[in-house]
């Protein structure tokens, strides 16, 4: 088919079509090949939350981005031509641009430009419910959008009916809209206040109870987890950020009421001004009691995700609470065979297999955080008795620190 027929065929069809999307990304001296891929694909797949699909990927090797385009004049040219001949509707950057590198690539590429930021947030918006969440997503995306407002005006367009109009608004209608988004901003500062007076009524009333927060890297399964514990359908998808709002629920385990939130999942290269996009979400984890830190066990990097959900929590000032370690996804992988057993297997056959060192993991994550971690599948049950024994057991330790006599008549000690 031609180009022109191509161009033809989608003036006359009125089916909604998926957008395309290309991935950009620069390579580092110090960056390993396997360490782009892993990058890419997780950027994929926020790509594909977005409701968009994925072409193509391109990659540099640069030690730092360039100060006009973010990549060199000559891979800017080569995905130029890439999406003119493929007609791509947008291009997603793996890091944030400055707003003149927004503005130049648009010029340049005259289509949508997305980095890791404004990739978010819009998920961040899509995703969000209550009014807490909305408001504070739509603020965060108005203030990372208002310098970056080009002639390309694209982003603001999604919010006038339709992701694909490639159509240019002119100076006077940028003058506009940031006179606008000013007005708009100012609104949403001063109903985020009104709603957040609520929020902190609402928690006060909470005093007197064990707070337990589920926090860990995007889609490990925490919602899964949720649904388990309190018997309840909170959403739980195969998708990144399946959930933004912060969910609280009354749980009663062994006679002890607690309070269990569900939070929004962390990422590798969260922004910091991004934080307070889910603020609410965070007080649920800065004012809990007890953190359950749940891990895709069955991920290949998923020490890094550790490391990065560690330093997350420590950046909000959550660091220093008791941390249950739940490994989750077990069944998606397999034990470490035994000495005899590995002897009569292949090089190949032990590189291949997914093998995971529980007992190492244990024994190296216990004397991390002080308390033994559970390992489990939350998707078909496996261990999930194990899970709440751990749990509880925790729970009470907290319980007894707002009431110190509660437990006396039950064989029950602190260590």
């Amino acid at each position: 088919m031609s180009k022109y027929s191509r161009k033809l065929q989608k003036l006359f069809d009125t089916s909604v079509e998926q957008e395309t999307a290309v991935l950009v990304s620069i390579v580092r001296q110090q960056q390993s090949e396997q360490e782009t891929e892993e990058h890419l694909d997780e950027l994929a797949f926020l790509t594909e939350t977005l409701g968009a699909k994925t072409v193509y990927r391109f990659t540099q090797k640069m030690e730092k981005p360039d100060i006009r385009t973010f990549v060199g004049s000559g891979k800017l040219e080569e995905i130029q031509a890439y999406i003119k001949h493929f007609e791509v509707d947008m291009v997603i950057f793996d890091d944030d641009l400055s707003p003149s590198q927004m503005r130049n690539l648009e010029n340049e590429l005259k289509v949508k430009i997305y980095d890791r930021s404004l990739l978010i947030l819009d998920i961040f918006l899509k995703r969000a419910q209550t009014a807490q969440a909305k408001t504070q997503v739509e603020l965060a995306r108005f203030q990372y959008l208002l310098p970056r407002l080009t002639r390309m005006w694209t982003h603001l367009e999604r919010q006038r009916g339709g992701t694909s109009t490639r159509g240019g608004a002119g100076e006077k209608e940028i003058e506009t809209d940031k006179r606008n988004i000013r007005n708009r901003i100012t609104l949403l500062k001063q109903k985020l206040r009104e709603i957040e007076k609520q929020g902190e009524t609402q928690r006060k009333g909470r005093k007197g109870i064990v707070r337990v927060a589920v926090v860990g890297y995007t889609n490990v399964g925490k919602s899964t987890l949720m649904n388990l514990i309190t018997k309840t359908d909170i959403l739980a998808e195969n998708k990144l950020f399946a959930t933004v709002d912060s969910t609280v629920r009354k749980v009663v385990l062994d006679t002890i009421p607690f309070l269990l939130s569900d939070t929004v999942g962390f990422i590798r290269k969260l922004p910091t001004h991004l934080i307070e996009a889910f603020k609410s979400t965070l007080d649920e984890i800065r004012e809990a009691d007890l953190l359950v830190h749940v891990v895709d066990i069955s991920h290949p990097h998923f020490e890094d995700h550790i490391a990065v959900v560690t330093q997350t929590l420590n950046e909000i000032k959550a660091g220093d609470k008791p941390v249950l370690l739940v490994f989750n996804k077990t069944d998606l992988v397999e034990t470490m065979p035994s000495e005899e057993e590995s002897m009569n297997m292949s090089e190949h056959e032990l590189e291949e297999a997914n093998y995971v060192d529980f007992a190492a993991l244990a024994e190296s994550y216990g004397k991390k955080t002080g308390i033994p971690p559970v390992f489990m599948a939350a998707g078909n049950g496996t261990n999930v008795e194990e899970f709440r024994e751990a749990l509880i057991t925790e729970v009470k330790k907290q319980h007894r620190k707002i009431y110190p006599h509660y437990l006396d008549d039950q064989t029950f000690s602190i260590n």
